[in-house]
């Protein structure tokens, strides 16, 4: 099993703090940092806490480090055209050196969306549009020409140069929970599947609907992986501080995670979610992208990286 860390960019992570963790994460051995790709902050209370670009941020940071993976979970076809996200997503891939992964997902948030001028379609369009980026990147990172006439997406005779440093292309990973359309779209085209904040009973589900979806294709079995929250102390009276600066970071009552945590969480001292994260590794699961909340408590990386992931490898 494999643990990475999943840091929420639009809850107000200056650049300064973007440097300290990923410099944590190379210190502690954390193998890949993933990112959200917001604008906005997602519950609208405090539209004060500033967000930095995702595809940026991971190009920056790719230029400062030596040996930590980036990726975004996940960057919603929304944003940007597809030729433009899959130029960003090899700039990043050529700055690292071969070290960005790119999360690829419908997008969801429509007052995030309004606020930034951003089309905001019914559910069967941006699906609709996110299965033509899919195969456009797919074919810009591996086609030469690529050509590609689609009813939202046209592209002529494109040769888009460089190719990615990682063959035969950088890793293109989905997000969801495992619908037939997501899941037809994965067994094409996704090298992972992501769900969220899923129980065993959950992934074990999605997991199986992804599975034979790539079955119907006649292709293996594509990783699949789950991005939830952590809340983790070293015994529990760290724990309980732990659990409160998180509720205090979400705006929920301080006490409100002091016993338990919502269903899909990881919660406990570190030998109770090791035994969480082993329960999910037995249905399936082959890493877990550890969403870190209060972003700027470095302290947590250090145990994540140091004194967990040992514990689960």
């Amino acid at each position: 099993m494999q643990l990475d860390l999943m840091i929420e960019g639009q809850e107000g992570v200056t650049w300064p703090q973007w440097l300290d963790i990923a410099h944590a994460c190379e210190q502690h051995g954390i193998t890949t940092l993933f990112r959200s790709d917001h604008y906005m902050n997602l519950d609208g209370l405090d539209p004060q806490r500033p967000a930095l670009d995702a595809l940026g941020t991971s190009i920056a940071l790719g230029a400062v480090t030596t040996k930590l993976r980036f990726g975004t979970m996940v960057s919603p076809a929304t944003f940007r055209h597809p030729s433009v996200l899959a130029k960003l997503a090899v700039t990043a891939d050529h700055v690292s050196g071969g070290r960005f992964e790119l999360g690829l997902g419908a997008g969801w948030h429509e007052r995030e969306h309004a606020a930034y001028g951003f089309p905001y379609y019914d559910l069967k369009t941006r699906m609709d549009r996110f299965a033509e980026q899919l195969e456009i990147i797919h074919g810009t990172w591996m086609q030469s020409p690529f050509t590609f006439n689609g009813e939202h997406y046209q592209l002529d005779a494109l040769d888009a140069q460089p190719r990615p440093v990682q063959q035969p292309h950088l890793p293109l990973l989905m997000g969801g929970n495992a619908g037939p359309r997501a899941a037809a779209l994965a067994a094409r085209f996704a090298d992972e599947y992501n769900t969220t904040a899923a129980t065993p009973e959950a992934v074990r589900e999605r997991k199986a609907a992804i599975d034979a979806a790539c079955e119907r294709t006649d292709r293996a079995p594509i990783p699949f992986s789950v991005m939830t929250p952590i809340i983790v102390g070293t015994d529990e009276a760290d724990l309980l501080g732990r659990a409160r600066a998180a509720a205090r970071f979400r705006r929920m009552p301080e006490d409100s995670l002091d016993s338990e945590a919502p269903p899909g969480w990881l919660r406990g001292t570190v030998e109770q979610v090791a035994e969480q994260i082993r329960t999910l590794a037995d249905v399936g699961v082959s890493r877990v992208l550890c969403q870190h909340l209060p972003h700027y408590d470095l302290e947590t990386i250090e145990i994540i990286g140091t004194l967990l992931a040992p514990l689960v490898a």
